[in-house]
C-alpha cells in the first residue's frame, strides 16, 4: 500500500500539473543541492550548505509558439549568471531550515531599447544581491536509513531585498544616453514579498534506478512594482491605458520529474523540466507588464556522490516553449481588434552547476 501511494505522489508531481502559462527568467527558485535525493532523505549531519550557479543565454524572440526570426541587427541578446548560496540546518523529526540569496550578473544587448530599431546594439547591466529567501521543511515521514521513499513539504517567505529599479545608461546616438530601469528580465527582484510552496519527493526501486521529484511555486501577492518600462522614453497613450507602462510582479513556477541511474558514485539523471510565470497569480491582481509563458525541456543530469559532499551539473534543453498573451497584451487587442501577442526570448539550453556539502 505504501508503495502505491508513493508511485502515485510522484506522478502527481510529474503529471498532475497542468501548464500555468511561465516565463522565461525564473529567479526565484532555490538552490539545487537539496533536490538531489539520489539516496534518500536520511543524514546524520546538521548542516548542509549548497551553491548553484546557473547559466542562461538567448537571443529568439517567440511569440506564443513562433520563432520571430529576428535579424540579427535587431536580436535581444539576455545573459543571466546566479551564483546562489543557501544553508540548510537539519532538525529533529524531519523538519529542517533554509536560507539562501542569490548574487546576479546580468546583461542585455539590444537596438530597440537605445536608438530603435536597425540602429547600433548596445547593452545594459545588472548585478547585486537578488531577493532572499526562508523556508520551512517537513519530510512525511521520518527519515530513516535504507527508506524506500518520503516527500517534503516546504513552506517560506521570499523577501523584496533585490534591487527591482535597477538603472542603466540608454544610449539614443553616439553622444546622447539616459539614466534609466533595465529591462525587467535583468533586474535583480521582482519588489515583492512572496510565498514560498515546495513539494519534493523520491522513490527507490532498486540499488540501480531511483526516482525523483521537485515542485515549486511563488505566490507574489504585490500586483505592480512602480518601476517603468520605458528605458527613459515617455510612455505612449496606449502603454499607459493598458498598464504596460509599468512592471508587474509575477508568480513563478518550477516543476521537475525524472529518474536517477545509480552507479557507485555518480549518478545519472535523465528528466523533464517546466518552468515560466503564469499570466494571472494565484493571489492579488496581475495587471502590469509581465512576459507570460513556459519553457518546457529535457534534462540530463550528473551527479558525485560522497558521504558528505555532492557535485551535481544539469544541462537542460528546451524542447518546447509559449509566450503567451499578458493583460496589457489582451487590452491592446480588444482597444484596435488585432491580436496582439508581446515578443519573448528563449533559450535553447540553460546550465547548472554546483556543490552541496554536509557537515
Amino acid at each position: 500500500m505504501k508503495k502505491i501511494f508513493a508511485i502515485a505522489v510522484l506522478l502527481f508531481v510529474c503529471c498532475g500539473i497542468t501548464y500555468p502559462q511561465g516565463c522565461i527568467p525564473v529567479r526565484t527558485i532555490n538552490a539545487f543541492g537539496q533536490y538531489n535525493f539520489s539516496n534518500n532523505a536520511y543524514t546524520d549531519l546538521p548542516w548542509q550548505l549548497n551553491i548553484t550557479n546557473r547559466y542562461f543565454k538567448s537571443s529568439r524572440d517567440f511569440r506564443e509558439k513562433t520563432d520571430q526570426k529576428t535579424p540579427e541587427q535587431n536580436k535581444n541578446l539576455n545573459e543571466t549568471y546566479t551564483l546562489d548560496v543557501s544553508i540548510n540546518k537539519i532538525l529533529k523529526r524531519g523538519w529542517s531550515l533554509n536560507i539562501g540569496i542569490p548574487v546576479n550578473a546580468n546583461a542585455r544587448t539590444t537596438s530597440f531599447e537605445h536608438g530603435g530599431m536597425n540602429t547600433l546594439r548596445r547593452s545594459t547591466r545588472s548585478f547585486g544581491a537578488g531577493d532572499l529567501r526562508f523556508t520551512v521543511y517537513k519530510w512525511v515521514l521520518q527519515p530513516a536509513k535504507k527508506q524506500k521513499w518520503n516527500m517534503q513539504a516546504g513552506l517560506g517567505i521570499k523577501f523584496a531585498t533585490g534591487d527591482y529599479k535597477y538603472q542603466d545608461n540608454f544610449y539614443r546616438d553616439d553622444t546622447t544616453k539616459i539614466l534609466s530601469a533595465v529591462n525587467p528580465g535583468i533586474q535583480l527582484g521582482d519588489g515583492g514579498t512572496g510565498i514560498i510552496t515546495e513539494m519534493n519527493t523520491f522513490y527507490i526501486l532498486n540499488k540501480t534506478f531511483s526516482f525523483y521529484g521537485n515542485f515549486y511555486y511563488l505566490i507574489t501577492p504585490r500586483e505592480q512594482n512602480g518601476t517603468g518600462y520605458s528605458f527613459g522614453r515617455t510612455p505612449t497613450a496606449l502603454q499607459i491605458r493598458t498598464g504596460a507602462s509599468v512592471n508587474s510582479v509575477p508568480d513563478v513556477f518550477s516543476i521537475r520529474a525524472g529518474v536517477f541511474i545509480n552507479a557507485g558514485n555518480f549518478s545519472f539523471s535523465a528528466g523533464i523540466r517546466d518552468e515560466g510565470t503564469p499570466v494571472h497569480d494565484l493571489v492579488g491582481g496581475s495587471e502590469g507588464l509581465r512576459r507570460a509563458g513556459y519553457n518546457f525541456s529535457v534534462e540530463p543530469g550528473i551527479l558525485y556522490n560522497t558521504k558528505t559532499v555532492t557535485l551535481f551539473a544539469y544541462a537542460p534543453v528546451v524542447i518546447g516553449r509559449r509566450i503567451k498573451q499578458n493583460i496589457p497584451d489582451k487590452k491592446t487587442s480588444d482597444i484596435t481588434g488585432v491580436k496582439t501577442v508581446g515578443p519573448g526570448a528563449s533559450p535553447d539550453y540553460i546550465l547548472i552547476a554546483g556543490v552541496s556539502c554536509r557537515f
